[in-house]
């Protein structure tokens, strides 16, 4: 008996029908998502074999050395996503400012935000790594795109999304009506929907977050631990799970049931995490699967961006653990 099979394309298709004054930009630039996920996919897949591993001589923005890797998952997804005619502006954390559209494909009605590469300081341990993707409308009416077309809150976003490069490769996405994940066949060639209207399970059973750095951390950050470790939290029983590719943790919590934390600390008082290309992105992702993410004191979709580079300190996963680290917040403050 044959099943019916549905490819991420013909899911991006289905969607649009729902919305009948769609105009087809949004899934074009969905489309455009896919076909450069899967060229990077290739490469990180032979990475060692095609000599993609190590670093560059460069550093980014981020004052961090650029893997070979980051540089060329920039490159691809730039490339595959200048020409549409449907973007005015790209921004991606390896780049210092917005990207320019060339000049024959101005006009479009959508800015992007990426991370070419999440976690890609794990490459040559050959660690899941990712690429997170987020898409607004934009706001402003001249020619070329202002910065405030980038600077908006999260809840503005049009579409967010991640592809998690490991065991096998999954593209997970949300336009704000539920989150889907789709499988990599390498056979065909094609993602094909495995995870439908995912929905983070009400049992939190992991809290992931570097415990290498409990002496930097400010007493509210300490109390909340104790919380899990004490009591197990509210169900009892948790177990500690970190990787430290944010998409690998995120994806994991998102399937399992958990917390991700990056708390500001004594060394990062505004947190390390970008709030524009990794922050707003997963709370947008978690929010769709009934989840929750705060800075500590705000939720994160409600930021107002300040600056394109921005850093910000992040809580994320199930809703009453993320409330819960709030409550410690207000308690103890910094």
């Amino acid at each position: 008996m044959f099943r019916k099979v549905m490819t991420l394309t013909r899911h991006i298709m289905e969607e649009q029908r729902l919305h009948p004054e769609a105009t087809g930009a949004l899934s074009t630039l969905l489309y455009q998502i896919n076909v450069a996920t899967k060229i990077i996919n290739s490469q990180v897949n032979k990475a060692g074999l095609a000599k993609m591993l190590g670093a560059t001589e460069q550093v980014n923005v981020q004052g961090e050395v650029v893997q070979k890797l980051d540089d060329f998952a920039n490159f691809v997804l730039i490339n595959a996503l200048d020409h549409t005619g449907y973007v005015c502006g790209i921004a991606t954390e390896e780049e210092e400012e917005i990207i320019t559209i060339p000049k024959q494909h101005h006009g479009g009605q959508y800015v992007i935000m990426l991370d070419p590469l999440d976690g890609s300081s794990n490459i040559d341990a050959n660690v899941s790594i990712g690429t997170i993707f987020a898409i607004h409308s934009r706001v402003s009416s001249e020619e070329m795109p202002g910065t405030e077309d980038f600077l908006q809150k999260g809840r503005k976003l049009e579409c967010a999304g991640y592809v998690i490069y490991g065991s096998s490769t999954m593209l997970v996405y949300t336009t704000g009506h539920g989150v889907h994940g789709f499988t990599l066949d390498p056979a065909i060639g094609e993602f094909i929907l495995s995870h439908e209207n995912i929905q983070i399970p009400d049992r939190c059973k992991v809290l992931s977050l570097n415990e290498a750095y409990e002496n930097r951390w400010h007493k509210w950050t300490k109390e909340y631990v104790k919380f899990f470790k004490d009591k197990g939290g509210f169900d009892g029983k948790i177990t500690n799970r970190y990787i430290g590719s944010l998409v690998a943790d995120f994806h994991r919590n998102l399937l399992y049931g958990g917390v991700f934390l990056y708390p500001a600390d004594k060394k990062n008082p505004n947190g390390k995490l970008r709030l524009l290309f990794e922050c707003q992105p997963m709370a947008f992702l978690a929010q769709q699967a009934g989840g929750y993410a705060s800075t500590g004191d705000t939720d994160m979709l409600e930021v107002q961006p300040k600056e394109l580079h921005q850093r910000v300190p992040i809580i994320v996963g199930n809703k009453r653990e993320v409330e819960e680290a709030e409550k410690y917040y207000k308690k103890y403050g910094l």
